[in-house]
């Protein structure tokens, strides 16, 4: 197998959409999908009308139509809704609903159909090891729409290759979950039997390459040695990468703007990685044709890029998002803070400096605190031994209720919501305040302005990304 020089990121929620990644895959690449909240995004989008009709007809292919007619009668909104006020879907538990899980793999099916309709090209899927419930669910929707690679990262997502195993052989499907407070011989986890959901002797998939994104050489031995089924590479992201970041080695660390400082030891050994006899990409950075030769002379197979896709033509951020942005990074003037506790997850995490966005500290104090989505909470074991779920987002009164630490809470921002709200699935409520945005972006934002192919233009598609990246000489 030869693999894509160019993987295209999988970025936010819904940023890397089916229109995006089926973009860069019909140019040869290996176009990605981000899978995190594709439930949520789903439901909305048949709630806003489903326009131009692309989820209906990508549902007339899923192999068990019953649960297509149970979204449909749940969220479906003939002509859309008018006022943003949109019906959630039910929070994550480790006792899901049948229908959830369903819905969860319908989604994925359904984002994967589409990028994959009508051409020959790859397409990959990105999913959050820190969004661990719904995930057995959203691989087995895609694999059942042909992904060809899947690509996690967030964590240690040392279980996915034996997931990924088992969904190839329709057979059960086990994911532990980190619980807090649990005993050593608690065995928390979700738990997929495909015969639940589609009749398996009328469907058939294939194992999708799996791909982990590490950020230590440590990492990188882990997956490799231990993990519980084929790893098939690594996507090496450093720093400088958009999204969350993996704490640097040495903690409690800032430099005069309160960001993470990182050194030496955050940074990958391309030597020893290669003596892992895996292929590699490096990410974070690499946006530039000169980049990409560098990447290939270390030895990898090539490179993933984020941010200058996400501000593309073909990408979820709103019009508005994009305009801005790009206006930002003609006249250089993008700045972008590593803020070290905005996350849920307690990651370091990007946030482009944008007006009107939860970047802004008074925006982000008028908003009021609530978890209505749910996906980055945490899971913690009770003292009548039930599971409990708490996310330092929500009130603080209520996260410090439940047993969590008062400081982690104080500057935690709503990401789910806000991510939503980045690509036109804000949530309004009754007293009119509508979710505002937060945008992340890598450090090497402002060199989004050189993909505009004159002074004058105001956008670009990810064919000049392309165009540009593979310019170089070998």
């Amino acid at each position: 197998m030869t693999h894509p020089i160019i993987i295209q990121g999988g970025m936010g929620a819904g940023v890397s959409n089916w229109r995006l990644a089926k973009s860069v895959s019909k140019l040869g690449y290996l176009g990605v999908v981000s899978c995190t909240a594709q439930d949520a995004i789903f439901t909305r989008r048949l709630q806003n009308g489903d326009p131009g009709g692309n989820i209906r007809r990508a549902m007339k292919s899923f192999p068990n139509q019953e649960i297509v007619k149970y979204v449909m009668d749940e969220y479906f909104v003939e002509g859309g809704i008018k006022d943003n006020r949109y019906k959630y879907i039910p929070m994550y538990t480790i006792d899901a609903s049948w229908e959830l899980k369903a819905m969860s793999i319908l989604s994925s099916y359904v984002e994967v159909y589409l990028a994959k309709e009508g051409h020959d090209g790859i397409v990959g899927i990105n999913v959050l090891e820190k969004i661990r419930m719904p995930n057995l669910y959203v691989l087995y929707g895609a694999m059942l729409a042909g992904v060809d690679y899947v690509i996690v990262g967030a964590g240690i997502p040392r279980e996915i290759p034996g997931v990924i195993d088992s969904l190839a052989e329709h057979s059960k499907a086990y994911l532990r979950l980190n619980v807090e407070g649990a005993a050593s011989d608690d065995d928390y986890k979700m738990e997929l039997d495909p015969s639940d959901f589609v009749n398996v002797s009328e469907v058939s998939v294939k194992r999708p390459y799996f791909l982990a994104i590490v950020s230590s050489n440590t990492l990188a031995m882990t997956m490799a040695k231990k993990a519980t089924g084929r790893v098939d590479g690594f996507v090496v992201e450093y720093p400088s990468a958009g999204g969350h970041n993996a704490p640097p080695r040495l903690r409690g660390s800032f430099n005069e703007q309160g960001e993470p400082v990182y050194g030496p030891k955050d940074y990958v050994d391309t030597d020893k990685l290669k003596s892992l006899g895996l292929p590699f990409w490096l990410a974070g950075g690499y946006g530039t044709a000169e980049q990409i030769k560098n990447a290939l002379d270390l030895g990898a197979a090539g490179v993933q890029v984020g941010t200058p896709f996400a501000f593309c033509r073909e990408s979820g951020f709103t019009e508005e998002i994009k305009r801005k942005a790009i206006d930002l990074a003609k006249k250089m003037k993008g700045k972008v803070f590593t803020d070290p506790e905005a996350s849920p997850t307690g990651f370091p995490f990007k946030v482009l400096e944008l007006k009107g966005t939860l970047s802004e500290f008074a925006e982000y104090i008028k908003r009021p605190r609530r978890c209505n989505l749910g996906y980055l909470r945490q899971l913690f074991k009770k003292e009548d031994g039930s599971i409990g779920y708490r996310c330092p987002a929500e009130p603080v009164e209520a996260f410090t209720a439940k047993g969590g630490d008062p400081e982690k809470s104080k500057n935690s921002k709503c990401l789910c919501n806000a991510l939503l709200a980045n690509i036109g699935l804000a949530m309004g409520y009754e007293n009119g305040y509508v979710e505002k945005q937060l945008v992340t972006v890598g450090d090497c934002f402002n060199r989004i302005a050189d993909f505009l192919t004159s002074p004058e233009m105001e956008y670009y598609y990810a064919e000049n990304v392309i165009n540009r990246l593979m310019t170089f000489s070998r």
